[in-house]
């Protein structure tokens, strides 16, 4: 019979080796840390294939897996002299999901199950502890009630609520045995008028319920949302782990708490957490009650906050990794819950990386692995301005870092609505796991409850969002829609602005600057990463302000300049549209003239600021339609124009734009006459563009800088369509450099952006010295998709299994991988040393960034902002080389 459920107590766990897969993370640290011999209740753990099973049969475990689950239980309760459903010793466990990878908050719990009228009285009479047994009793009611037998867990609070209010009761603790009597009652009878049927009072119904209650919300909304966002595989399944309670809430020498072994915001080295006394493990996370720090734990139990600390310490050193734990204490004895690799900030996580280096913890190459690419963006993030000089409105805990503005939404239906529009900051008492798509819309998040281990700011430093939390100066009524801050009253679609490395929060929109990223643990980390890669990093710039930022962000060279967007600047563009309306070559010459010192003072800001790296900027590009007016728009401003009997002389200028509009118009633009194609039929065009940069190179470098223009032509689907606009390139540069005195090397290549350019890309390379691939073209015209359209339908062909991913956002691999592949073995194969990179969007997506490393480019190009995104993956895919090597030599 194949082995499904995992027992673990008493010193020892079943099953061997790295177990993530089958038992879950949190199943495999329980294991791990029972191995370990540490202080873990018993129980067991049914393995992720049975969530898989539970998936494809519907709900049906089958008769084996039943027979396991029964062994398991009847082992646990010989280990502790306890049986579920006694009426002297009664058997109460937690029911806890727990996948390979921490889905905080996604997944559901239930605590003290096995309780009901008989088995409280029972818990009562072994406690001597009456108000305990009932308070568990209630939570379970509560919890069974919500996530097995689907009561809103709003009904449930409207009775908790209103008893506390009745009762006079502040805090949840204050409410005496004989109000969470009746509140148990009220639960109970609520849950038969919402369902039908009386609360099960059979334990082993219970239990059964709850396995596959907790299998069930693996694919519950906002577990399906979060996998998605994290690009976590839906076949991974979730494990569940049944396990002997301990209970908190005790009294006052019980407590729960969860922790961190470094502060998951900042990676400092710090014991960093929080717990509540007298409480269960949700109170903590739900934001219920505002939990201590848990350093003050030395203070009220001192010993078992010494042994905690040394539990982790060996934890961390064991893992080699900073933890993430729960532990309860009962009367005085202190159990761990759960302990796993810890979420954290990119900020922690590039500092404990290095600082773990030096700690001689890890490798470099292990502390490149232990960070995703995509946390890099979170250091770039803005902070306030210090010249702004504003003085914040109210206070909370500083949860996740940033500095945003955005407009108060209060719910995660309307964050995601508003946001479609602006910026929008969520603001809730506190967060729960159905709200995940509104924090993921919004650019940060703030609540009046809740600690730094809350639902808001474990799941908010997974998603990089500025977050603040526990404000409990402000008042939110989430029904009337307002805010109250020090007397003051906000309203939905007012501004704030939170500072989530300090936790303040300041009335309207102020100022931010951007980060310093050539500094401190950030610029350690990266110079690991740049001593590691192979692929060198461009950045795709247009103007020197962003080659500027660029460089400040490690940039090598500028890999696209779109001189397009040179000619949008309004006093431009006149001389463009003068240009496109001419009806002579002379004409459009005349306006290419004008044009020519503009384009020449943009290429020497991009030489100045560059300081001799490469610099491949393309020729014009779009079709010339772009530069004009709306076809739609000309057409009834002629017509309102007429009605109102206009002057003729607008009215005739109108018409005559209107005319070119319709002469220019066509059927698909970027199949059309664009790119090379516009440089073959007006050949001026291109001239004056290489002659400004060519004498905008030769001034730069006579001043004493040095300059590698690299003149890229675009779309061109075979040599000719090359060697056509190479001649002129040529041309120009002698003629330039004989005007000027000044030589300047520079090299001429092509865009491959056409399937039919990657497979005749060995005759392009006897004319290029370059390719760069434009990915975004290539893959509309691989896929026959238009990247303008495609989102209509994209998300269904995901949701469908049709795409594994966006082919916009993540290089298609299979398909127009294979061509750009098919290109660079061709390109090579006529041309051993030329030059080879990528300059679509796709070159700061890091598993695209390690295809480009695996099939030989020279370099990846991306916008300034994913620059170290890309320097990060590019470390991360020499590393992942050599691991393929270690394994191959191996074998």
């Amino acid at each position: 019979m194949q082995k499904y459920v995992y027992f673990f107590g008493g010193g020892k766990a079943e099953g061997k080796g790295d177990m993530k897969d089958i038992l879950g993370g949190k199943g495999a640290g329980l294991a791990e840390m029972t191995n370990a011999t540490l202080p873990v209740p018993p129980g067991f753990t049914i393995s992720t294939e049975v969530c898989r099973i539970f998936t494809d049969n519907k709900g049906v475990l089958g008769k084996d897996i039943d027979t396991q689950v029964n062994e398991a239980l009847s082992k646990l309760e010989a280990l502790t002299e306890q049986k579920l459903g006694s009426s002297d010793k009664p058997l109460l466990v937690s029911v806890r999901s727990g996948a390979k990878f921490s889905m905080p908050g996604m997944m559901d719990t239930i605590l003290n199950l096995g309780l009901n009228d008989t088995t409280v009285k029972a818990m009562v009479a072994r406690t001597n502890n009456e108000r305990f047994a009932w308070d568990s009793y209630r939570r379970f009611i509560q919890m069974y009630g919500s996530v097995v037998l689907q009561v809103e867990k709003h009904a449930f609070d409207t009775i908790f609520d209103h008893n506390k209010e009745k009762i006079g009761a502040k805090l949840d603790t204050d409410i005496p045995t004989s109000g969470l009597q009746q509140i148990v009652k009220e639960y109970k009878a609520m849950v038969k008028e919402k369902t039908g049927s009386d609360f099960p009072d059979d334990p082993k119904q219970q239990l059964s319920g709850a396995i596959n209650a907790v299998f069930g919300s693996w694919n519950n909304p906002r577990a399906i949302y979060y996998r998605k966002s994290n690009k976590i595989s839906e076949a991974l399944g979730t494990a569940v782990n049944v396990q002997a309670m301990v209970f908190g809430n005790m009294g006052e020498t019980s407590g729960t708490g969860v922790g961190f072994t470094r502060n998951p915001s900042t990676g400092d080295k710090e014991f960093y957490g929080e717990f509540l006394m007298n409480a269960q493990g949700e109170d903590v996370v739900a934001g219920i009650r505002t939990p201590v720090p848990i350093k003050e734990l030395q203070k009220i139990l001192p010993e078992c906050y010494s042994q905690l600390r040394e539990i982790t310490d060996r934890l961390e050193k064991h893992y080699r990794d900073m933890q993430d734990f729960e532990f309860t204490i009962q009367e005085g004895r202190l159990y761990m819950l759960q302990t796993r690799n810890g979420k954290r900030t990119g900020k922690a996580a590039v500092k404990v990386a290095a600082d773990m280096v030096k700690e001689g913890l890890i490798t470099s190459d292990d502390a490149l692995m232990r960070v995703e690419p995509s946390q890099l963006d979170q250091l770039l993030h803005p902070i306030l301005d210090p010249k702004a000089n504003a003085k914040p409105i109210a206070h909370g805990l500083p949860a996740s870092p940033g500095a945003v503005s955005g407009q108060i939404v209060f719910t995660a239906d309307h964050a995601v609505e508003m946001a479609k529009s602006g910026k929008v900051v969520l603001v809730r008492k506190e967060t729960a796991p159905d709200d995940i798509h509104g924090m993921d819309a919004a650019v940060g998040i703030l609540t009046s409850r809740g600690g730094m281990t809350s639902h808001a700011a474990v799941v908010a430093r997974g998603m990089g969002k500025c977050c603040i939390v526990g404000a409990e100066s402000i008042a939110i009524d989430e029904h009337k829609k307002t805010l109250i801050v020090a007397g003051k009253v906000f309203h939905e679609g007012d501004w704030l602005t939170l500072e989530g490395g300090t936790g303040k929060i300041f009335e309207g929109q102020v100022a931010t600057t951007e980060p310093d990223p050539s500094s401190g643990d950030f610029a350690d980390f990266m110079a690991m990463a740049d001593k590691t890669r192979r692929l060198k990093v461009r950045a795709n710039a247009d103007i020197p302000r962003d080659a500027q930022v660029a460089r400040k962000f490690g940039a090598e060279g500028i890999g696209l300049c779109r001189t397009e967007h040179m000619f949008f600047a309004e006093d431009r563009l006149p001389h463009v549209v003068q240009m496109i309306l001419a009806n002579t070559e002379a004409e459009r010459r005349t306006a290419l003239a004008f044009l020519l010192p503009f384009q020449r003072s943009d290429f020497e800001g991009l030489f100045v600021a560059m300081g001799g790296l490469p610099t491949t900027i393309r020729l014009l590009d779009p079709p010339l339609h772009e530069f004009l007016p709306k076809r739609e728009d000309l057409m009834v401003e002629v017509a309102v124009l007429k009605a109102k009997n206009g002057p003729a002389k607008e009215i005739a200028e109108k018409e005559k734009l209107l005319d070119r509009v319709e002469q220019l118009h066509e059927f698909n633009p970027m199949l059309g006459h664009r790119g090379c194609r516009l440089g073959i039929t007006y050949p001026e065009i291109s001239e004056m563009q290489c002659r400004a940069i060519f004498e905008a190179a030769c001034k730069v470098q006579k001043s004493g800088t040095a300059v590698k223009p690299e003149i890229m032509i675009p779309l061109v689907g075979g040599p000719a369509e090359l060697q056509a606009q190479k001649t002129i390139v040529d041309s120009v540069a002698q003629d330039v450099f004989k005007e000027t005195g000044v030589t300047v090397e520079y090299s001429t290549g092509t865009m491959i952006e056409l399937p039919r350019a990657c497979v005749v890309a060995d005759k392009i390379a006897e004319v290029g010295e370059f390719f760069s691939f434009g990915t975004n073209d290539l893959t509309q015209t691989t896929f026959g998709f238009s990247r303008d359209d495609a989102g209509k339908f994209i998300a269904d062909y995901i949701t469908r299994g049709i795409l594994k991913v966006d082919p916009f956002q993540a290089l298609d691999q299979e398909g127009v991988g294979a061509l750009m592949k098919m290109a660079v073995e061709k390109g090579r194969s006529a041309r051993p040393n030329i030059k080879l990179g990528i300059c679509g969007e796709h070159g700061g997506e890091p598993s695209s960034v390690e295809f480009c490393h695996r099939i030989g480019l020279d370099y990846v190009s991306c916008s300034p902002y994913r620059v170290p995104i890309a320097r990060l993956a590019a470390a991360q895919a020499v590393i992942a080389d050599r691991s393929t090597d270690q394994r191959s030599r191996t074998v």
